[in-house]
């Protein structure tokens, strides 16, 4: 993945928060990315792409690769969208884990 601005390739006007399973992390330079499935109230599943922050800032806010132990459960993840809505692919601002706790990565835009 290459670096680029926020706003470049997210819309700022489409927010979202969902509810899901992380599947994956790829804690990688520059950004870090979570895999998650949302299942909606028909059962289906939807895959999403999130962008988070580097791994530094991640790690200065609290966030480190095992703060996803627990596979399977849900979390909350609120962020905006990516400009073209068929990549299903998000930037997040905040997670909310199953216990309540919640991490802050990034100023809403």
């Amino acid at each position: 993945m290459t670096h680029h601005s926020v706003v470049g390739q997210f819309d700022p006007a489409k927010r979202l928060t969902l509810t899901g399973v992380v599947t994956k992390v790829d804690w990688v330079n520059p950004h870090i990315y979570l895999y998650f499935d949302e299942t909606d109230e028909n059962g289906g599943v939807t895959t999403w792409t999130w962008e988070t922050v580097p791994p530094a800032m991640a790690r200065r806010a609290g966030l480190t690769k095992e703060s996803f132990q627990g596979w399977g459960e849900p979390v909350t993840i609120d962020g905006i969208a990516a400009r073209r809505e068929d990549l299903h692919l998000g930037f997040v601002f905040r997670i909310t884990f199953a216990d309540g706790r919640h991490i802050q990565l990034s100023a809403a835009q």
